[in-house]
This record gives C-alpha cells, sequence and structure tokens, in this order.
C-alpha cells in the first residue's frame, strides 16, 4: 500500500515563505499579497496533516485527497523556485556587471512586467486549487496536532565498523560458519561455494563481517576479497572490484581479456577467501561463465554468498544439500538484549513497566535484528511510558502479513522521525541500490535544496546536516558504514530503500528532481566560477571515493 506524506514538503513551503529574504524579493516584485494567501492556506492545513497521514491507513479518500494535496505542493514548490530563479539570476547579474549594466537591469520594465504577470497567474492558479482542497477537508474530520518531534542533540554517533560486541546473539552461527570455511573442501573441486540465506534484515552482512575479520580466517587463507553483488549481475564490475589494489593500472579501461587475464594471475595457486555480498542472479548460465574465472586458486578455496533468495542459493551452492546455511531469526532473549541497549544509555536506569512495554514489543519482531534495532532507537531515551505504549499498539502491527515482511515494523520507526528527517531521508532514496555516499557529499545536496532547518538562526547549516546524519544512522536507516582516509561513506538499507520508494511516496520521482533547477554544483579548482554565484547555489570540490 502506498501512502501519501505530505507534511515535510508543506513545512518546507513554509519555510521558503517564512524566510525574510524571501519576503524581500517578494515585495520588490509585487507579489507579496498572493503569497501572504498561499502561506496562510497552507499553514491552516498543515496543521491536521499529522493526523491525516496517519488516519490514511484505514481511508481510502483521505489518502486521495492527501495525494492531490502532495501534487499541488510540489507545483507550488516548482512555481517558488522559478520565482526564486529569476530573482537570483538578476542578482547574478548585478554583482558582475558595471554601474550603467545595474542600472539597466533594473530598469528593464518589459520582462519585470512579463514575467510578474507571468507569475503572479500560476501563484493565482496554485492558491485556488489549494483552496478547494482545503475545503474538503472538514468531511475527514481532522484535528490539529503539533509536531512536538525534533533531532534528539544527545545522541552519538555509533562505531562505524562491526566489532565482536554489536554481533549480538549470533556466536553460534559464526562458529558454524567459520567451521565451514577452514575446513577441507570436495576433494573434486577446488572451491567449494557457501550461501548464507536468510530474509532480509536479519544481520547476514553484519554476521560474514565478523566472520571475515576474524583472526582464524586471516590465518588460514592467502588472500580475502569482498564485492557487493546487488540485483546487477555484471562480471566486467566483479573482476574490477575483486582485482583493484592488485594493479596500479587503470582497469577501467582495460578490455575483458585484460581484467580475466589479470584476475586469474590474482588468484593462482592462493586459497583465496571471496565474499560475493547480496546476490540476486538466478541466471545460471551467468554464474556457471564467471565461476569459470574464478577456478585458478589453492585447493580449498571458498566462496560465501548472501542472498534473501533461496533459488540463487540452490543455483550458486557446492554444498551437499544444496541449500547453504540457512540464517533463523534471532532468539527472543537475544533480541530484548538488543533492544535494551539500543533503547537505553549506557548507565541509564531501566524502568521496570518500560521493559515489560520493550518486551512485548520485542515479541512482534519476529526475531528479525533490524526491527529490533530500529525500534529501540527509535525509543533511545524516551521514558515516556505512553510513547512506548503508542510504539506497542501501533496499528501498522496488522499489516505484517508474515515472517517475511517487516517493511510496516520500518515504517513505524520511520513515522516517528521529525518531518525534516523523513525529506532527508528520501532523498537518499533516489541514490542508486547499494550506492555510497559520504557525509561530505550528501550534507551539502541537503543544503542545496533547503531540508535543513534549526530553531537555533545561529547554527550553520553544516553542523546542521551533521547532526541528521548521525541520527538517521542511530535511528538504523543508514548501513554499511566505512572509513576512507578522512571520509566516511554510507549506504541505505535495501529495506529502508524498498520502504522509502513504496511504502512513502513523498519524494519526487528522479525526473522531476533533475528538472531546469540547478541547486547543487560540483567543481574542480574553478574558483573563477564560484564568483558571483548567489549563496543558494552550494558548490562542493569533485571528490573520488575508492569504495
Amino acid at each position: 500500500m502506498t501512502e501519501a506524506i505530505v507534511s515535510p514538503i508543506a513545512e518546507l513551503l513554509l519555510g521558503k515563505l517564512g524566510s525574510l529574504a524571501y519576503q524581500e524579493v517578494c515585495l520588490i516584485w509585487g507579489v507579496k499579497p498572493d503569497l501572504l494567501k498561499l502561506e496562510r492556506t497552507l499553514k491552516t492545513i498543515k496543521a491536521v496533516l499529522l493526523d491525516a497521514e496517519q488516519q490514511q491507513l484505514h481511508n481510502h479518500q483521505l489518502r486521495v485527497w492527501l495525494e492531490e494535496l502532495k501534487d499541488v505542493c510540489y507545483d507550488a514548490e516548482d512555481v517558488l523556485d522559478e520565482f526564486e530563479i529569476e530573482a537570483l539570476s538578476r542578482q547574478v547579474m548585478v554583482n558582475r556587471g558595471s554601474i550603467t549594466q545595474k542600472v539597466c537591469i533594473y530598469l528593464s520594465w518589459p520582462e519585470s512586467v512579463a514575467f510578474r504577470f507571468t507569475i503572479g497567474r500560476k501563484i493565482k492558479e496554485i492558491r485556488e486549487r489549494l483552496d478547494e482542497i482545503t475545503a474538503d477537508k472538514a468531511k475527514f474530520h481532522l484535528t490539529d496536532r503539533v509536531d512536538n518531534r525534533s533531532v534528539r542533540r544527545e545522541r552519538e554517533m555509533t562505531h562505524s565498523f562491526v566489532s565482536h560486541s554489536e554481533i549480538i546473539g549470533r556466536d553460534k552461527e559464526k562458529k558454524d560458519i567459520i567451521k565451514l570455511l577452514v575446513q577441507s573442501g570436495d576433494e573434486d573441486q577446488n572451491i567449494s561455494v557457501i550461501p548464507i540465506v536468510g530474509m532480509g534484515g536479519l544481520g547476514k552482512t553484519a554476521l560474514m563481517k565478523s566472520v571475515y575479520n576474524n583472526e582464524r580466517i586471516d590465518q588460514h587463507f592467502d588472500l580475502k576479497r569482498w564485492v557487493c553483488v546487488s540485483e546487477e549481475f555484471i562480471e566486467r564490475q566483479l573482476m574490477i572490484s575483486i582485482i583493484k589494489s592488485v594493479t596500479s593500472q587503470n582497469l577501467n579501461e582495460m578490455d575483458i581479456d585484460q581484467l580475466q587475464e589479470i584476475l586469474r594471475d590474482t588468484l593462482a595457486g592462493k586459497r583465496y577467501l571471496l565474499v560475493m555480498d547480496d546476490v540476486w542472479n538466478e541466471n545460471v548460465q551467468k554464474w556457471v561463465e564467471f565461476k569459470m574465472l574464478l577456478l585458478g586458486g589453492a585447493s580449498g578455496s571458498k566462496i560465501v554468498v548472501t542472498t534473501c533468495r533461496k533459488r540463487v542459493a540452490s543455483i550458486m551452492s557446492t554444498t551437499r544439500d544444496g541449500n547453504g546455511y540457512n540464517l533463523k531469526g534471532l532468539s527472543f532473549e537475544s533480541c530484548l538484549l538488543l533492544f535494551m541497549n539500543c533503547a537505553f544509555r549506557e548507565g541509564q536506569e531501566k524502568h521496570q513497566k518500560l521493559v515489560k512495554i520493550g518486551e512485548e514489543i520485542v515479541k512482534k519482531c519476529g526475531g528479525v535484528p533490524l526491527a529490533v534495532k530500529s525500534l529501540g532507537s527509535l525509543l533511545r531515551s524516551s521514558t515516556d511510558e505512553t510513547e512506548w505504549k503508542n510504539v506497542r499498539d501501533n496499528d501498522i502491527w496488522n499489516l505484517v502479513q508474515n515472517e517475511n515482511d517487516i517493511l510496516p515494523i520500518l515504517k513505524l520507526s520511520y513515522d516517528h522521525l521529525p518531518s525534516s528527517l523523513k525529506q532527508c531521508l528520501n532523498l537518499c532514496s533516489l541514490f542508486p541500490k547499494d550506492y555510497q555516499f559520504s557525509d561530505i557529499e550528501l550534507v551539502p545536496i541537503w543544503m542545496a535544496n533547503g531540508l535543513l532547518r534549526s530553531h537555533d538562526e545561529s547554527e550553520e547549516l553544516e553542523n546542521i546536516g551533521t547532526r541528521y546524519l548521525k541520527e538517521l544512522e542511530s535511528s538504523c536507516f543508514f548501513q554499511e558504514f566505512q572509513q576512507l582516509g578522512c571520509y566516511v561513506l554510507f549506504k541505505m538499507h535495501d529495506l529502508v530503500i524498498s520502504m522509502s520508494n513504496n511504502e512513502c511516496s513523498m519524494v519526487k520521482s528522479p525526473s522531476q528532481v533533475i528538472s531546469k533547477k540547478v541547486r547543487h554544483l560540483s567543481f574542480v579548482d574553478t574558483d573563477s566560477i564560484r564568483e558571483g554565484l548567489p549563496s543558494s547555489v552550494s558548490c562542493l570540490g569533485f571528490h573520488s571515493y575508492e569504495c
């Protein structure tokens, strides 16, 4: 079921309309009265949005109403951006021009009058559409609600790498997998393929990272490689991922034959471990062809495949049963420990009533660590018994149809995010699956799209963005953190992307985002280009990341 989330975009529009700089420009262009009316209507409708967004779960008409409202809000944003672009373009010309040119720009009345007429008509059309939608809200009997949720300042950034202490309740599984890896392989072949199979959110990747970095594994294998495969099983990219760092040559410029030769040389005579993380490919021929390139290693070489699909395991596995290692859900005791570690700070008193409610919440998570961590992080530092009960008794639990459906649970955690964080998170869902983004890359994009807001006007936008990033990380919406020099790389969990795209369609499609509006530019050694650009256009030097 697709839901319409409108409150973040409405808040963004109100932020634009309420800014002092924007009001000054509106006054110059003579459109302030119309925009004031638009602002009043938005404030009226925003007051009931939180109630509407929760009730749409059981009311199809209300969901349709929210969809119509969302479309109008996006159109309003486009009109305001068009207005802003015109004002900024004139500002750039004024900043770069001579005194005579500046006078000519300000005195170009035919253009100004024509633009003012056009933009005024568009604003009026938006306001009339919004008024019609606002009039319909009465039939839904919505109540005013204030969003008191905010980004918590006291949260600390969690550690960027998987440590032994973070893998709770998986000691047996870890020992089992290590045993499979170090034991002798099938004498009929020099390489064994062991799939680790389980539903999304069980922690397959985290478990394998713990195994991959184990000292016993380091001592047993001559060579280790980790590649993220994802949905596209592209032979060339996989080869480059396996052999990178072996040669200083530019692998991207090599043809397939050259890459095959280097790959075979890389693996020749070595007992290697290759982890192929997140495999979806069910094309038998593709796997057979790629496997042929991996046969040059020494006896005892192992390939571990993590996958959500049993068919993938049956295609790739060399285990006797052909099914690989099936990862089950965590025990209730382990889940409860994980939940409490996330919900309470170290040394914080654990109120018995909250612990009891927490136990009931954990039982509903079905042994899925991602769901447990997400809800534990949601309630972190809260001692409000009512808030804990609201999570336990939320209607969203009724949508969990089977043990493989944890999206509603993640949605519950998502619903409790402040609207500003929802917009930032959903912008990230437009990145390709498994795309790794850095903190210095993401924060300027949020800044350029006007998504960073704070009650403290003196706070730097970069600091707000960093705080947002820490909050999303500690709430388990980001994963696969990696330190590369002075950069930190992040990745959204596949299930979070699915939730953002399917469950909460509140962001524009890529075609809507990539429009005539330029808000973020990346330059290399081009300080001269930056001169004269308005501050609302963010610029960031180009960086390359070795992932």
